[in-house]
């Protein structure tokens, strides 16, 4: 069964969702490179959950059939990349992030709305 590559975000956006990622977007680039058409941007709050995510999406995927054409990162943890051709996963450590502001570069191509296949937090708060 193949997938869109919307749902194939779907299942990686909740991948990350459930190892609790940490402001997950994703940035519409089909129009602006021929490298991919998505990216999906999450951050962990340390490098083990870096790998967690990472770790995860690849769990989720692979039981679907899907294999990342490449991967880099998982040695320093600190900004790990899953290519699966038209979706590209960049899951970096919080402050990597910030360094590298990828949305930023990306500023003007369009987000996806992820409010749906995201978690809704609640509050503890009393």
């Amino acid at each position: 069964m193949s997938l869109t590559p919307m749902e194939l975000i779907e299942v990686a956006v909740k991948a990350l969702d459930d190892k609790h990622g940490i402001d997950i977007s994703v940035i519409d680039v089909t129009d602006r490179t021929t490298i991919g058409d998505y990216f999906i941007v999450a951050s962990g709050s340390s490098n083990a959950q870096a790998k967690a995510l990472a770790e995860e999406v690849e769990m989720k995927m692979t039981k679907l059939g899907y294999e990342p054409k490449n991967v880099e990162g998982y040695q320093t943890a600190m900004w790990i990349l899953l290519d699966y051709g038209d979706i590209i996963i960049h899951i970096f450590y919080n402050e990597t992030r910030e360094f590298y502001s990828l949305e930023q570069l990306w500023n003007e191509a369009p987000r996806i709305d992820i409010s749906n296949m995201v978690a809704k937090k609640e509050s503890t708060e009393e």
